[in-house]
C-alpha cells in the first residue's frame, strides 16, 4: 500500500495548475531591532523608521534612484514653479519662503483629513527645544509657519539651502490628538505622546497601513488603513517580527516563520551570501550598496580618547581592508568617513589611515602610553589603555568584528573589553543619552549629499537640558567643523559646494571623532512569490513604497 500511495501522489500534484499560488493576505517580515519608541520625530532608529514607513507618509522622500520626490505633496516646490521664493528675513538676511500642498484625500486612520494644521503642530513642537525633536536645525531655521488653506502651508526659512524642497522628518502629526498632550507637558511629551501611550490608535497613522498591535520587544502587527486614498496594498496584514539574533533569524526564515528578511535591518551580508549558496532556490536575494556607514563613535570627553593621537592610532591598528575581505568577500568599501564613494561630493583624497601597526605604536608612545607587564600599555600614572567596546547584542557580524578588532588592538597594546546590549537598550538609552564610556559601534544611514550637522555640529551634542535631542554622541566640538557645516547648505552651486565638502571630510578624517569602518551593502531576502520591493540604500526605506509590493501570479 505504501508504494501504491507513493505512485498516486505525483498524479494528484500534477492535477494542480502549475502557476497556482495559495491566497496570501499577510506577509511576515523579520527585522533585528525593536523600536525604542514610536514617535516619528523623537530619536532616529532604523527599526522605527522601517515600521513607520508602512504607516506614515512624510511629505517628501528620496527614492531608489536617490532623487527627491513627493509622497504626500502634489508637487515639489521650486523657484521655477513659484512655490519657492527668495526673500529677505525680517532682520534683512537672505531667506526663502516655500509652499507645499498636500495631496487631496490624505487622511488619518479614523477618516479625519490630514491638514495644514497637522503640519503647524509639528512645527510648533519642533521649535520648542524642550520637546527634543530632531534634527532641531530644521525647526530653528523655519521661523514662520503660515496656513494658506486646509491643504496648503508656507514655511519661511532664515536660510536658503540647496535642498530646500525636501522636508525630511518634518511631517504631519495629528494635532487634535497630540497638541493637548504636548501643551500639558512639553518636556515630558516624548514619553506621554499618544504614539507611546495609545500606539494602536488608528488616528495616529496616515499611510496605507496602521499599527494594530504591538508586542514590546517582539513585534508589531500592521493592518490596512481603511481611509487610505492611494493605491491599495497587496496584503491585509503585515507582521513585523523582531529577532535580534541573526542566526535565529535565519532559522526562522528557513522554517517559514518569517516570509522575508528586511535588508535594512536583517542578515549581515556574509551570512546572507552563505545562505544563498545553500538555499538560493527558495528565496530571492538582492545586495544593495547604500548610504549605511558602519563606524565606532568615540566618547571624546573620555580623557584618554580626548587625545587625537590615540584615536588615530586605533584606526591605524585596525586592518579594515582585511576584515572586509575576510567577512564580506570584498563587497563593502572601506570608509574614509561618512560620505559614500558614490556620493557626488565624496573626496577620495581625504586621509585614509591604511593599516600600519608600527605607526600606531609610535603614536601611542608619543602620547605617553608605554607597554605594561601584560602587554597592555600604561601611562605615567599607571592607568591601563583599556576601553569598553559596545554594540548591539545578537548581531553576529558586529560581534565577529568586535573580536577581530580587539585582537588587532591588543597587538599594539590596547585592551578592548566587549560589552553589548539589546538594540532597544543600546540605542534607546546608552547611545542616545551618551551613557557609553568609550566606544559604540553602529551604523548611520543617511540621504544623498546629507550635511552631517546632527552628528558633528557642536550644538547637536545631546544633553538632558535639550531632552537628548541631537546625535553628536562623541561630543565633538570644533569651530572649523561648525563653520563648514553651517556654510555647506547655504551654497546652491554644486561646484562651489565641492571644496567645502572636501575641507569638511579632511577635517573629520584627521580629527576622527568616530572611527570609520566601511559602507554597508544591505542583503535583502524575499520569498520567490513576492515582487515589487524597491531597496533604496538610504534612510528612506523600502517600506515607504509598500503599495508597489505584489504577489506574483
Amino acid at each position: 500500500m505504501r508504494h501504491a500511495l507513493a505512485a498516486l501522489l505525483p498524479l494528484a500534484l500534477a492535477a494542480l495548475p502549475a502557476a497556482a499560488q495559495p491566497a496570501r493576505d499577510s506577509l511576515t517580515i523579520g527585522i533585528t531591532q525593536y523600536p525604542a519608541n514610536f514617535h516619528p520625530n523623537i530619536e532616529n532608529m532604523a527599526a522605527k523608521a522601517y515600521i513607520l514607513g508602512f504607516a506614515l507618509r512624510p511629505v517628501t522622500a528620496y527614492d531608489e534612484d536617490w532623487k527627491l520626490t513627493c509622497l504626500s505633496c502634489d508637487a515639489l516646490p521650486s523657484l521655477e514653479n513659484g512655490r519657492a521664493k527668495l526673500e529677505q528675513t525680517p532682520d534683512g538676511k537672505p531667506g526663502i519662503r516655500i509652499t507645499w500642498r498636500l495631496k487631496e484625500g490624505e487622511a488619518w486612520g479614523d477618516g479625519t483629513p490630514v491638514t495644514a494644521e497637522d503640519m503647524r503642530f509639528a512645527w510648533e513642537a519642533g521649535r520648542a527645544f524642550e520637546t527634543g525633536f530632531g534634527p532641531a536645525e530644521t525647526y530653528r531655521s523655519a521661523y514662520e509657519f503660515i496656513v494658506e488653506d486646509a491643504r496648503s502651508f508656507t514655511v519661511r526659512f532664515n536660510k536658503v539651502t540647496f535642498d530646500f524642497a525636501g522636508l525630511g522628518q518634518f511631517q504631519p502629526l495629528p494635532a487634535r490628538i497630540e497638541r493637548p498632550i504636548w501643551e500639558a507637558d512639553k518636556a515630558g511629551y516624548r514619553t506621554r505622546s499618544a504614539y507611546e501611550t495609545q500606539t494602536t490608535n488608528p488616528a495616529l497613522y496616515d499611510g496605507p497601513y496602521r499599527i494594530a498591535a504591538v508586542q514590546p520587544g517582539a513585534g508589531v502587527t500592521l493592518e490596512r488603513n481603511a481611509h487610505w486614498a492611494g493605491p491599495a496594498p497587496a496584503f491585509n496584514r503585515i507582521n513585523i517580527r523582531t529577532v535580534e539574533n541573526t542566526a535565529a533569524m535565519e532559522a526562522q526564515l528557513l522554517a517559514g516563520q518569517v516570509d522575508m528578511v528586511a535588508g535594512e535591518l536583517g542578515l549581515p551580508l556574509e551570512q546572507a551570501a552563505a545562505l544563498e549558496k545553500r538555499a538560493g532556490d527558495r528565496f530571492q536575494f538582492s545586495y544593495r550598496p547604500g548610504l549605511s556607514y558602519e563606524h565606532i563613535d568615540l566618547r571624546l570627553d573620555n580623557p584618554v580618547l580626548a587625545d587625537r593621537r590615540v584615536r588615530q592610532a586605533l584606526l591605524l591598528a585596525a586592518d579594515r581592508a582585511q576584515i572586509v575581505a575576510r567577512l564580506y568577500d570584498g563587497r563593502q568599501p572601506v570608509a574614509l568617513g561618512s560620505v559614500h564613494p558614490e556620493d557626488p561630493m565624496f573626496d577620495p583624497d581625504a586621509p585614509a589611515w591604511p593599516y600600519d601597526p608600527a605607526a600606531a605604536r609610535a603614536l601611542l608612545e608619543e602620547a605617553g602610553w608605554r607597554p605594561g607587564p601584560n602587554g597592555i600599555r600604561r601611562n605615567a600614572a599607571g592607568e591601563t589603555l583599556s576601553f569598553d567596546l559596545m554594540t548591539t547584542a545578537g548581531n553576529r557580524a558586529r560581534e565577529q568584528v568586535q573580536q577581530i578588532l580587539a585582537g588587532m588592538w591588543r597587538a599594539v597594546g590596547v585592551e578592548a573589553r566587549i560589552r553589548n546590549e539589546p538594540p532597544r537598550v543600546f540605542f534607546g538609552e546608552t547611545v542616545s543619552q551618551r551613557k557609553f564610556t568609550a566606544m559604540a559601534m553602529f551604523a548611520w544611514v543617511s540621504s544623498p549629499e546629507n550635511v552631517p550637522r546632527t552628528i558633528f555640529h557642536s550644538e547637536e551634542i545631546p544633553t538632558a537640558a535639550r531632552n537628548w535631542s541631537g546625535q553628536n554622541y562623541p561630543g565633538f566640538s570644533n569651530p572649523e567643523a561648525d563653520r563648514l557645516i553651517e556654510a555647506l547648505p547655504l551654497e546652491l552651486d554644486p561646484a562651489k559646494r565641492r571644496p567645502l565638502w572636501s575641507q569638511l571630510q579632511r577635517l573629520i578624517a584627521t580629527e576622527l571623532p568616530a572611527l570609520p569602518l566601511w559602507h554597508r551593502a544591505d542583503a535583502h531576502v524575499w520569498p520567490r512569490w513576492l515582487d515589487g520591493v524597491r531597496p533604496t540604500g538610504h534612510q528612506n526605506y523600502s517600506s515607504l513604497w509598500v503599495t508597489e509590493w505584489r504577489v506574483k501570479p
